[in-house]
């Protein structure tokens, strides 16, 4: 317990505000974050806590890591550089070199300016580049002019070079790169200085430019592949050599050596590149192609050497699985040989480092291999796999290519994440899309046989003069891979290169000898008496909560337990309990800079196989080496875990994980040292599998090491001595049994994980008296005693995939050994020694802290003598419990509350308040906040002299709960008090009623209003209306007219209690009004994709954040960002992206329903990610830009002062806002059955809601007042003042129970001058410039059309760099009369490329026709009106062949019609609620969540079609008979048209896309009706099943529900 934790000292005792020095880029602050934890920790005299020192501050452009040696990676290096691109290629296939393709890659990257960004200074370019062939022709021009001889095409080399700008280190790194190329044989011809002109160049990046210089080399003799490696090695043994120095490590770069290719790169923006760097606009300057990039880098400072292209890709998206791939790669490379390197394969170790980005590492290995002798697309195969399982295509055309995967998968994990990467050797040219098809690829080829690809069509700007010349036009799908060799002019398609690719060696002959181990039953006899297993349970570290919330409900239901009201017990590290080792670790997530997967919807992507053997040499090119043992799943049974015991290929060896006991220092680290050497030995003598078990039991004086440390201890031992990938780490363990604790496992290097004693469990429930009376009685199904252990495993594979898709990664094998997780509470010691480069900022728990806190579970599992154990204890960790663990929400916590704000419209009780203040200051050690304590630099002054409580009320915002979650009456009474103290609401997701939007004029003197019966307390002026209207990735209830009410429009791109997964709402939650606003039927229930599917990147993030600001100009823009390492970053991308405020909410949010095991175990404390994203803000310049906005546990005016000394502007209030107006805490949330009808829809409870919007009033004028008594006591008078001045807080004396070893000097430390918060509030909306729409708007006859309701058509001009096209006009429609109250006729013609988002939000009155073509998110939340898109009418293809809009199309629309010509892309009419859409063909996810509309698909579709529709009808023209293979089956039923209104539907719908598109195969259909007819498939889901379109015999009254 501690007093309240402010303590004022005379002034000067902390360093004043005005001496802080304020960010002032110079050659020595440009870095990478320093928020990130690469500190050391030194004692300040004269103080009483530690400050941490970042080395970033000593000055270091290029990094401040030690250079890397091999061996594990730090992931906290690996978080400071993300990015995401535009990215493309020209190509000529008749080998044509000319210096067009180099002006056109120009332009077409100059057209992609939006999906790059610049630094602080707006000007600096994240990069951009191009690869093309060498200009040989120029050069040659060069060498005649300059008396160079021998310099030739086919002999001779060329490479570009990043030089240090000192001349004499300019010099060394020179004579560096001359010695390695003359020890190779090669013959340096000279340097040519390239000519660049450096006035074009941004401040920052003119700051850091190198001087750029090539070197000539002769080939001596060598020429093709033979000179090529030699080039390769002499650049690897220059590198090598250069990183022994600092200056050259950090300045020195080679950006190419090569015969064929080179590479002309920088920090630069696209318009310039051809202006800086002069070659490229020299018209001596040809290429047979060129790649080119931009590049959008989430760090705010980024490289010149990370621009792309690297040497051999060019990539957009984001490796999710980086430190896996690098902690593997270092594992392997020892086993890494081939020939045709004759043994210097050393040289060229290691072959990645954790200093470069993502792509520059993926570079590396794709390099490595084709230099070895593999195809660049083998090598592109194997790397980055498609999802080849449940593909028809494959499946009907070559089903051999499954071999080849399922050889290399282990042999090699998949470098997985969103993915174009476009390559080439400079003989080969292609491009690969990663196997969720998360980035956009978009191809057309010329009849003069040009090959394009671009991630946007209309690069060019040609789409409508060069129309006749374009002979097709496609796209990328998921997984595909497109191929041109520029030496014989071939061009080839996916199906073509995986078949020639996978013929290449006899993969099936080698899969035969595989062990795929399937098909065995678990045991059905129980191994322990009941006695022995509670002590086993209890040694284990089993409460009596987790057997019966999770192992018995996993068992009964095969699916994990769901939970609400978020996690508000105390960290681990913080408890004064015991937690499990599992406990102490946040799993990682994606937001942002790559998305999560959808594990439920798309789940044909994702696999558990795993593989158990040595994994064999990856640069042996023709051998056959791959484990020989395949799972599916790596959770064991045990009767499966025997089968791998005794394999003869195996040769498995168990060893046994135990210390001894007793307390003496350092038997935990003996027991450890001793079971690595025990596993190494084994490996050694010829064992390919280790199993680490912790049975049988040896009583209380041997007890088991945690599962989790022995096998991280295990992993990292053998990686150090070689040894990691020639044996597999399987683990048979006691203390695993949830979702978490096997990814842990599995996360921290484990194959396979056997949950002996939860599987023991397993059968003794179902064995169990209680269990079988249940069956007898029917309140259970019969399931038997293996069913019950299929039922927990089928559980855990369900949620192992959920746990992999948060971070956005399809296969297991990608994230065994990544170790994606960041760890709260334990030290360097344990770190070090068994979770080597794991993010741990705040130090912990030493492993002898570890032996003991282990030591208390095994003391509670040995009674006395002549005692026994009767039951395992509870914990509390879920529920309040009397005596158990304390949860900071609870209900002495509410009931004083309740009291206090006068619950019910009553008067306001200061005596409660003051209980409850010292109740909440008084707390148990809860979050990382509670261990600082304010000191402040100044004397106390008067209360008086501090700004108002009306002022301060102005900066408290309560968080996004929906309607649904909430009721009607709980969600309206927060809106209303929020508008009366002038702070802001949250709508959540799911829309709000219009009627909000209008103030209240009919209240009575008793507090009544017609407008809202249901309500109490109620006053004339009164605004129902929530300020911020959140944008989710659901996009239920976005309507164009819901964005134009808001104050503000907030991204939830994550949430605190799930971050990583959608949102979801149960069925008897989803009442006939929740249905309404969301646009949905009434009792289906309600799932959100787990990612926004128009956030795949930080480039896609900026997209909506432009189109919300194009929409609605006068709203900000709020991204909701949960915290996490490396969220720093993240938040310079959003800045960077142009939001105007930044939301860091902490993991532990309050929710109304999500697995239980992600409300406990995903997301990091508020604090750590308020102070990182503030700190990385101010030093890279940004933090002017941004108001920052936290939320998280808050809940008095404490943790406001908290939070604004961390950085926050603005402060965030969730759970505790519902306390303050009726909650109890019941935690029922999930159930509908709020006792108080806080969280229900049902009528009868919703009646006895008790509370009104004077409660919450009262609650912040407490709080406010709270924070103005703190300040006075600190000396200041705002909030202003304070914010950012984390120099103020210091770590309390008094360390928490279990170590003495937290350092929370990360939090402490000052982040610099970050300038006046109320400026940053004050600033206007982003400004986009002058845009296409308001062009139209300005017509006079636009606007007299709108004003008038009259009848207009306007002809525009578009190209792709106009995104978001007629987004304000239909706002401004919508604020005047609604999404389809505009009774006029405004029609837009327009012809050319469009940019993203073309039509979305288009209401009522609005037709849009498009000649030309069309990018992503096309319609995207449309409310009404038409679109029609159509190619330029002298195409020369056929339309339905075509591909003429992008992915995303009609996401979240609510209404309208769409009708396109052509093909769209992937997850065309997600989230589609009313919309009708004909269409000539999509690729994957097609009608994905659908809850309303109608699609008509006229052309073949991709894959997965119908996955989560749960409302609407679909129909699909199947001509070739392959549709049914398409279709998920999980929801939807196929059925054909068999009622005159289904027909109707359909044949209403195609005419009309014949009158609008001029459709040549919509009047094909509609000329020979009679015979396309029963070629049509109607998907139905259940609740539409009653409905004239799909039945003749319709109930009446009857509604389905899925």
């Amino acid at each position: 317990m501690r007093n309240k934790n402010v303590a004022s000292a005379s002034a000067g005792t902390m360093r004043a505000l005005g001496n802080q020095a304020k960010f002032t880029p110079s050659p020595v602050t440009l870095r990478k974050p320093a928020a990130l934890p690469k500190c050391s920790t030194v004692r300040v005299p004269g103080r009483d806590r530690a400050k941490t020192v970042c080395l970033a501050e000593r000055g270091s452009v290029y990094g401040d890591w030690p250079v890397y040696e091999g061996g594990a990676v730090d992931n906290t290096q690996l978080l400071e550089e993300h990015d995401a691109c535009g990215v493309g290629f020209i190509a000529s296939l008749k080998g044509e070199r000319t210096h067009k393709t180099v002006k056109d890659s120009l332009m077409a990257v100059g057209c992609m300016e939006h999906r790059g960004a610049c630094s602080a200074d707006n000007d600096s370019g994240d990069g951009v580049g191009v690869m093309t062939h060498i200009p040989w022709k120029l050069l040659d021009k060069w060498c005649a002019a300059n008396g160079i001889s021998g310099f030739s095409e086919g002999s001779s080399a060329v490479g570009m070079v990043m030089l240090p700008t000192d001349g004499a280190k300019a010099a060394e790194a020179k004579k560096i790169l001359e010695a390695s190329c003359v020890a190779e044989g090669l013959k340096v011809l000279g340097w040519r200085a390239v000519p660049v002109d450096n006035s074009v160049v941004g401040p920052l990046a003119k700051m850091t430019c190198p001087v750029h210089e090539q070197i000539l080399v002769d080939g001596a003799g060598l020429e093709r592949e033979e000179l090529e490696r030699k080039l390769f090695i002499a650049r690897k043994t220059c590198e090598k050599s250069a990183s022994s120095d600092a200056v050259l490590a950090e300045s020195f770069y080679i950006c190419t050596l090569s015969s064929r290719t080179i590479v002309y790169k920088g920090m630069l923006r696209s318009a310039v590149l051809g202006k800086f760097y002069k070659d490229l606009e020299d018209p001596d300057y040809e290429s047979q192609f060129s790649i080119y990039h931009r590049r959008f880098s989430t760090n705010t400072t980024p490289k010149w050497p990370l621009s792309q292209p690297m040497r051999f890709l060019g990539h957009n998206g984001e490796i999710n699985t980086l430190q896996g791939n690098l902690n593997w790669m270092a594992s392997k490379e020892a086993d890494m040989e081939n020939p045709i390197w004759g043994g210097r394969e050393p040289e060229f170790r290691p072959i990645c480092n954790p200093a470069a980005s993502d792509s520059a590492n993926l570079d590396r290995v794709a390099e490595l291999l084709v230099r070895t002798g593999r195809a660049p697309a083998e090598t592109m195969m194997l790397l980055v796999p498609e999802a080849h399982r449940n593909h028809p295509e494959l499946d009907a055309t070559f089903p051999e290519v499954h071999d080849f995967y399922d050889y290399y998968a282990g042999m090699q994990e998949a470098w997985d994440g969103p993915a174009l990467l476009v390559f080439s050797d400079g003989k080969q040219l292609g491009a690969r899309l990663d196997r969720n098809g998360l980035r956009p690829a978009r191809f057309w080829r010329t009849s003069d046989d040009y090959i394009y690809v671009a991630s946007e069509v209309g690069v060019l700007g040609d789409v409508m003069s060069n129309a006749s010349n374009v002979v097709s036009k496609g796209r990328l799908g998921p997984g595909m891979m497109i191929y041109a060799d520029l030496e014989t002019g071939e061009f080839k398609e996916n199906t073509e290169i995986a078949k020639e690719v996978s013929a290449r060696l006899p993969y099936g002959e080698w899969m035969k000898a595989i062990d795929r181990v399937k098909g065995i039953e678990p045991i059905g006899a129980t191994q322990l008496d009941p006695i022995q297993l509670i002590e086993c349970q209890a040694r284990a570290g089993y409460a009596a909560e987790d057997i019966t919330m999770i192992i018995e409900s996993m068992a009964s239901d095969a699916i994990e337990p769901t939970w609400s009201m978020g996690d508000d017990t105390p960290m681990p590290v913080l408890s004064g309990r015991p937690r499990l080792l599992y406990d102490y670790f946040k799993q990682r997530f994606a937001q942002v800079t790559n998305p999560a997967i959808d594990p439920l919807r798309e789940g044909l992507v994702m696999s558990l196989a795993m593989t158990l053997g040595a994994k064999g040499n990856l640069l042996d090119t023709q051998g056959k080496e791959t484990p020989p043992v395949m799972l599916d799943s790596p959770v064991l049974f045990d009767s499966e875990l025997e089968h791998i015991k005794n394999h003869p290929k195996l040769k498995t060896q168990t060893i046994a994980a135990r210390y001894a006991a007793g307390g003496a220092a350092g038997a935990l680290k003996a027991g450890l040292d001793k079971l690595c050497e025990e596993a190494a030995a084994a490996i050694r003598a010829g064992s390919e599998c280790i199993v680490i078990t912790d049975r049988p039991d040896q009583g209380p004086d041997s007890p088991a090491i945690p599962s989790l440390l022995a096998v991280g201890t295990v992993h990292h031992y053998l990686i150090a001595q070689g040894l990691r990938t020639r044996a597999s780490i399987v683990v048979e363990s006691a203390s695993a049994f949830s979702t978490h604790h096997i990814a842990t496992l599995v996360g921290f290097g484990a194959h396979a994980v056997c949950p002996w004693l939860a599987l023991e469990t397993c059968r003794s429930w179902r064995k169990s008296p209680k269990v079988e009376t249940a069956i007898q009685r029917g309140k259970m199904g019969d399931v038997s005693v293996e069913g019950v252990q299929v039922n927990f495993k089928n559980a855990l594979n369900k949620g192992l995939k959920k746990i992999l898709s948060k971070m956005g990664i399809s296969l297991i094998t990608s994230y065994q050994g990544a170790q994606i997780f960041e760890c709260y509470g334990l030290g360097p010691e344990v770190i070090n020694t068994a979770f080597k480069g794991t993010v741990s900022r705040i130090g912990g728990l030493t492993m002898d802290e570890v032996a003991a806190e282990t030591h208390m579970f095994v003391q509670s599992a040995f009674p006395g003598e002549a005692e026994e154990m009767a039951k395992v204890e509870a914990r509390g960790m879920f529920q309040v419990k009397p005596g158990l663990e304390y949860h900071g929400n609870n209900q002495e916590m509410s009931k004083l509350l309740h009291k206090a704000v006068g619950l019910g419209g009553g008067e306001k009780n200061d005596e409660f308040w003051s209980a409850y203040q010292a109740h909440r200051n008084d707390r148990p050690y809860t979050c990382l906040r509670d261990q600082l304590e304010i000191k402040s630099d100044r004397q106390p002054i008067s209360v008086d002299e501090v700004e108002s409580v009306a002022d301060i009320c102005t900066r408290f915002c309560t968080g996004g709960m929906s309607l649904g979650a909430i009721s009607q009456e709980c969600h309206e009474s927060i809106a209303i008090a929020m508008n009366r103290i002038g702070g802001k609401s949250n709508s959540g997701e799911g829309g709000e009623d219009p009627k909000r939007f209008e103030t209240i004029t009919d209240a009575t003197a008793d507090g009544k209003s017609e407008t809202f019966p249901y309500l109490r307390g109620m006053e004339n002026g009164d605004v129902a209306s929530s300020a911020i209207k959140q944008v989710a990735s659901g996009r239920f209830g976005v309507t164009t007219s819901f964005l134009m009410s808001a104050n503000q429009t907030e991204i939830k791109v994550a949430q605190g209690a799930k971050p990583g997964e959608g949102g979801q709402l149960p069925g008897k939650k989803v009442s006939p009004y929740i249905a309404w606003l969301r646009r949905s039927k009434a009792g289906v229930p309600l799932i959100s994709p787990p990612p926004h599917h128009d956030i795949y990147s930080i480039e896609d993030l900026a997209q909506l954040i432009y189109d919300l600001h194009m929409v609605n100009k006068n709203s900000k823009v709020s991204v909701k960002l949960v915290s996490q390492a490396g969220i720093g970053t993240v938040a310079s991308g959003v800045a960077k992206a142009n939001a105007d405020i930044i939301q860091i909410s902490g993991g532990d949010g309050g929710t109304g329903a999500s697995p239980l095991s992600s409300i406990k175990h995903c997301g990091g404390p508020l604090e750590m990610g308020l102070v990182e994203s503030h700190r990385t803000l101010v030093e890279n310049g940004l933090r002017e830009r941004v108001v920052l906005r936290a939320d998280g546990g808050c809940r008095s005016g404490l943790d406001v002062i908290q939070t604004a000394l961390m950085g926050a502007d603005e402060y965030g209030f969730g759970t505790v806002a519902m306390i303050a107006t009726g909650c109890v805490m019941a935690r029922i949330c999930h159930t509908n059955n709020c006792p108080v009808g806080v969280a229900s829809q049902r009528e009868e409870l919703r009646a006895r809601f008790p509370g009104a919007p004077s409660d919450l009033v009262n609650f912040f004028m407490y709080a406010a007042q709270e924070v103005r008594e703190i300040l006075a006591q600190m000396g200041y008078r705002s909030l202003d003042e304070i914010i950012g001045r984390n120099d103020l807080l210091s770590q309390i004396d008094k360390a928490p129970a279990k170590t003495s070893s937290l350092d929370l000097s990360f939090l402490t430390t000052s982040s610099g001058e970050a300038g006046a918060s109320s400026d940053r509030i004050a600033q206007p909306v982003h400004n986009d410039g002058i845009v296409l729409d308001d062009k139209i708007l300005s017509d006079p006859e636009v606007q007299k059309c709108i004003e008038t309701e009259g009848t207009y058509t306007k002809k525009v001009e578009i190209v792709n760099v106009d995104r978001c096209a007629t987004a304000r006009v239909a706002g401004q429609i919508a604020k005047k009369y609604g999404d389809n109250g505009f009774a006029g006729s405004l029609t837009l013609d327009i012809e050319g490329s469009s940019g993203q988002s073309f039509g979305a939000f288009v209401v009522g009155g609005m037709k849009v026709r498009l000649v030309g073509e069309a990018n992503d998110y096309v319609a995207k939340s449309m409310s009404g009106g038409e679109i029609a898109i159509m190619p330029p009418p002298n195409s020369p293809f056929a339309p339905e062949s075509a591909s003429i809009a992008g992915n995303a199309c009609l996401y979240g629309a609510t209404g309208g019609q769409v009708f396109i010509s052509g093909r769209a892309g992937e997850r065309f009419a997600v989230r589609n609620s009313l919309g009708e859409a004909v269409v000539e063909g999509t690729g994957d996810h097609c009608c994905e969540y659908m809850t309303g509309g109608c699609v008509v698909a006229i052309g073949k579709v991709g894959r997965n079609v119908g996955a989560g529709m749960t409302g609407g009808i679909g129909y699909f023209l199947d001509e070739d008979g392959t549709f049914e293979s398409k279709v998920n089956g999980e929801i939807v039923a196929m059925q054909r048209v068999i009622t005159p209104a289904g027909e109707a539907q359909l044949k209403g719908l195609i005419s009309a896309h014949a009158e609008k598109t001029n459709s040549p195969k919509a009047k094909a259909i509609l000329a020979d009706w009679a015979n396309y007819l029963p070629k049509f498939w109607q998907l139905v889901p259940p609740s539409e099943a009653n409905t004239p379109e799909a039945t003749n015999d319709v109930k009446a009254g009857v509604e389905a529900t899925a």
